[in-house]
């Protein structure tokens, strides 16, 4: 059987599926029948042809004769105009399979009332909590304090909300990169601008978590040992991302799954964001192959703004994101130390006296120090 349309998948009886299309193209044979059906579902295309089997547990065709799966028809032609995705693609319904019926014996049969009909192919409209997957986004937050504690879950949906935060900025901070690396110094920026965006909200959001009182705290704090925000792996990559590096001895002392480490030792051997700039810099004919060339690079830079406008305004952004970051560290040990004082940190950690360790961590030490020469004459 043949189907028109941009996305086709058909299953043939012998078990052999194709598929063909602009997305993604599902073709699933499962015992004998031919089918075929398309769809337009919105992000992924994908077509399904069907030829279903007792195989998993659905239907079968009884008697002669192949089943037939009813071709999804298109929408409205309003809809393909108001709908689209972020391709400029239209937005369509998804196909869904649903079994109708099955024999108490498990053996696979034709929908009640049916005879000889196939599976039918069902569509399911895309929605604002499909598409986000509300349902489950809502069923992530679990208190372990017994009974819950109020407070609880304001705690885990803050930390699971920086745990978003710092997956986006990471998306952004790696396609700066990329656009550093191009020498593609505008759409730096435009990167930048989110990522100082988010890190004002990461600050702000202390606001919201020091509504809990250290009573409040208190009550539901044991029965978080022994994980720490220490082992936070997104937080660790962001720092090694900017090239705060030298001390990965502590990674061997976190309990990370698998692929968190595998990330973590991933960016251990990536360049830093430093080294992007560092090259970029090169690549416009400054010397920066040591610490004080590369101070010097900085202040011929800043001295002659207008003949390096673009590498000045990259340098800001550096500067403005590194002064965020330590913005964020210093709220944030404030914030522990009202709720713990100088109690250790679960998970083992030394709590605020570790965290006080790490205000002085800057991602572009030259790019700090350089403003101390500026305006200074320059020696011989």
């Amino acid at each position: 059987m043949v189907s028109s349309g941009p996305f086709v998948a058909a299953a043939t009886g012998d078990g052999v599926a194709v598929g063909e299309g602009d997305g993604l193209a599902l073709a699933v044979a499962l015992a004998r029948g031919v089918g075929v059906a398309e769809g337009r579902p919105v992000g992924v295309a994908v077509a399904v042809a069907v030829a279903l089997g007792c195989a998993l547990g659905v239907l079968d065709a009884a008697g002669s004769g192949a089943p037939e799966v009813p071709v999804v028809p298109p929408p409205p032609p309003h809809a393909q105009e108001s709908a689209t995705n972020v391709n400029h693609a239209p937005n369509r319904t998804n196909p869904r399979i649903f079994p109708q019926y099955r024999h108490h014996d498990g053996r696979c049969g034709v929908p009640a009332g049916g005879g000889g009909e196939g599976p039918l192919v069902a569509t399911e409209q895309l929605t604002y909590g499909s598409y986000l997957r509300i349902a489950e986004l809502l069923d992530l937050q679990h208190p372990l304090s017994d009974p819950p504690h109020h407070d609880e879950l304001l705690f885990i949906a803050i930390h699971q909300v920086y745990e978003l935060w710092f997956k986006q900025m990471l998306h952004e901070l790696d396609a700066a990169m990329a656009f550093l690396n191009q020498d593609d110094l505008l759409r730096v920026g435009k990167a930048f601008r989110r990522i100082h965006a988010i890190q004002h909200i990461l600050v702000s959001q202390v606001d919201v978590l020091e509504t809990m009182t250290p009573q409040d705290f208190n009550a539901f704090r044991d029965g978080l040992n022994p994980a720490s925000g220490f082992q936070s792996a997104q937080f660790r990559e962001i720092e090694f991302l900017g090239g705060v590096r030298g001390n990965e001895n502590y990674l061997r002392h976190l309990d990370l799954t698998g692929p968190e480490r595998a990330r973590l030792e991933r960016r251990l051997r990536e360049p830093t964001l430093y080294d992007a700039l560092k090259a970029c810099l090169h690549r416009n004919g400054f010397e920066v192959s040591s610490h004080d060339a590369l101070v010097a690079a900085f202040r011929t830079i800043y001295q002659d703004d207008a003949a390096h406008y673009a590498l000045y305004l990259l340098l800001e952004d550096l500067i403005d994101f590194d002064e965020k970051f330590a913005l964020w560290r210093s709220r944030h040990v404030l914030m522990v130390e009202r709720m713990i004082g100088m109690k250790p940190g679960t998970g083992g950690s030394l709590g605020v006296g570790y965290l006080q360790t790490t205000l002085s961590r800057r991602f572009f030490p030259e790019l700090w120090e350089v403003r101390t020469v500026l305006g200074q004459p320059v020696q011989s």
